[in-house]
């Protein structure tokens, strides 16, 4: 390539990178533009009649923004598409490939808390009567439009008992009078009851304690169980409640076109309408009406082209956004 005409190339963008420069002077942002323009600055003049000073130019702002790892991918490519897709960040997909999107949320830890008013439950005193010593007593917590057949509030508690089988719930346990010192262990329903304790007490108390519990979700009516190691009177009020994830897959959508018109022998710039709210840019797209105007630049939305027939054409551009769905 002539010497002079990479040099007015390079000057366009800045003077540390003219070809009389070593690499030291470039810097390594530099010395990267400078082997990019060097090697593909002839190809773009020889193939789309498009001037390298131009092309340079037009290219400054996305040889400053892109990551030096997009340079060096950039300057390594093997093909001026190849480059297009280095610079822009997009990763291209190997012939046939296709995007199967992920699931998010796992179902076993990934919970989603929901907090309600304070609401009662279950309360032994006006139902089921006193828990006996060493004795274990269960409860239902979801699918419940009214809890006052175990001494609980006449209704569904804010939407708890509407809500479906969820995970697990934050409950305000009470121990009313114990008939002596001890403990309970509140556990899944059909679970295994733990080394452990929600409340601790001596005999007469009423004291509370606030615990998170693991809910049974299978078919039962009951998804709570709790131990006591005295007779006492229990009371459970819920603050909250713990729902499984619903795993949704990533949801794309292409916005409208814009069109652009070309004359014969000219080249433009079609800016895509921006994404909705909520979703991300994932693609560009590009087309034209003839194959006689190639892409020279697509990225952020935009097309950049040069019509080489003999007649207006158009040019036209869109995005891809996605977004998770969640819940």
């Amino acid at each position: 390539m002539n010497k002079l005409i990479l040099a007015a190339g390079l000057f366009a963008l800045a003077p540390l990178l003219s070809s009389t420069a070593d690499a030291a002077e470039r810097g390594a942002r530099g010395e990267l533009v400078y082997q990019i323009v060097k090697k593909w600055g002839p190809h773009v003049q020889e193939t789309y009649r498009t001037d390298m000073n131009a092309w340079a130019k037009n290219m400054g702002q996305s040889f400053a923004k892109a990551p030096m790892s997009s340079l060096q991918a950039a300057a390594d490519a093997p093909s001026f598409d190849s480059m297009n897709v280095a610079l822009s960040g997009q990763k291209k997909l190997a012939a046939g490939a296709e995007v199967t999107p992920m699931a998010l949320g796992d179902a076993a830890t990934d919970l989603v808390f929901v907090p309600v008013t304070p609401c009662r439950l279950f309360d032994t005193r006006l139902a089921g009567g006193a828990i006996a010593a060493n004795t274990v007593r269960s409860f239902d917590v979801t699918a419940v439009s009214d809890y006052s057949f175990q001494g609980g509030s006449a209704s569904n508690c804010g939407g708890v008992g509407a809500a479906g089988s969820f995970a697990a719930a934050v409950i305000n346990f009470t121990v009313v009078t114990p008939s002596g010192a001890g403990y309970i262990t509140a556990f899944p329903f059909g679970g295994t009851q733990p080394l452990a304790s929600n409340v601790n007490y001596t005999a007469g108390a009423v004291v509370a304690n606030l615990a998170t519990v693991a809910l049974d979700q299978g078919a039962s009516a009951n998804e709570v169980s709790v131990y006591t190691f005295a007779q006492t009177h229990l009371i459970g009020d819920i603050v909250g409640y713990f729902i499984n994830p619903a795993a949704t897959a990533l949801a794309c959508q292409d916005t409208a076109d814009t069109v652009t018109n070309v004359a014969a022998g000219a080249t433009a710039n079609s800016v895509a309408p921006a994404c909705p709210a909520g979703f991300t840019q994932t693609a560009t797209n590009c087309e034209s009406s003839t194959w006689q105007m190639p892409f020279v630049f697509f990225s952020g939305g935009t097309c950049s082209a040069q019509n080489n027939s003999a007649s207006a054409a158009t040019l036209r551009s869109s995005r891809t956004c996605c977004r998770v769905p969640g819940r």
